[in-house]
């Protein structure tokens, strides 16, 4: 685990060294998750609305390309109280833009749980993460994305065989400074 987010941030400063345009920014966002259990749940399994928030860095590449590296706080999981996760996250994701004022990116995302009560759900869990965004003006824009959870969230020394994943919506704004 340690090796791999060594990794990320080698390759994020790498980057850095090499990019054409860097710019920073904070975001929130409205998330809208729920919980995939395998099997299937025997319980009443809602979605949750929550909030994030968080800080970025866009490291330019090229005009067309660029890598954005990502700290958020995200509150996410089941509606039901010992279901809810919240995490600190690291996205990072390639971004291309696809034309003046949008962008598509894809890419992992490290999460961090922040909630010390809940021994049922793992320390770490690995998403995958795709979105698009909209630039309103050279600082402001609007996003979308999907945070689809690629490992179990659950600790698998009390959860047994039951295995959740985390799917997430999330629909932000952010501003550039």
């Amino acid at each position: 685990m340690k090796s791999t987010i060594l990794t990320l941030l080698f390759v994020a400063f790498t980057f850095l060294s090499f990019s054409q345009e860097t710019s920073y920014g904070v975001r929130g966002g409205l998330n809208i998750s729920n919980l995939d259990f395998e099997p299937d749940a025997t319980f009443n399994n809602q979605h949750r609305n929550g909030f994030a928030f968080g800080g970025f860095v866009d490291l330019g590449i090229t005009e067309t390309f660029s890598t954005m590296i990502e700290f958020q706080y995200s509150a996410e999981g089941g509606k039901a109280d010992d279901l809810r996760a919240d995490y600190i996250q690291m996205p990072i994701m390639a971004r291309f833009t696809l034309a003046d004022k949008f962008t598509v990116g894809v890419g992992p995302m490290v999460s961090l749980k922040t909630w010390k009560d809940q021994d049922a759900f793992s320390t770490f869990t690995f998403s995958g993460i795709g979105g698009i965004e909209y630039m309103i003006n050279d600082e402001l824009f609007v996003d979308a994305r999907i945070h689809y959870g690629l490992s179990n969230i659950l600790n698998e020394d009390i959860s047994g065989d039951l295995e959740a994943q985390n799917t997430t919506f999330q629909f932000g704004f952010g501003i550039k400074i």
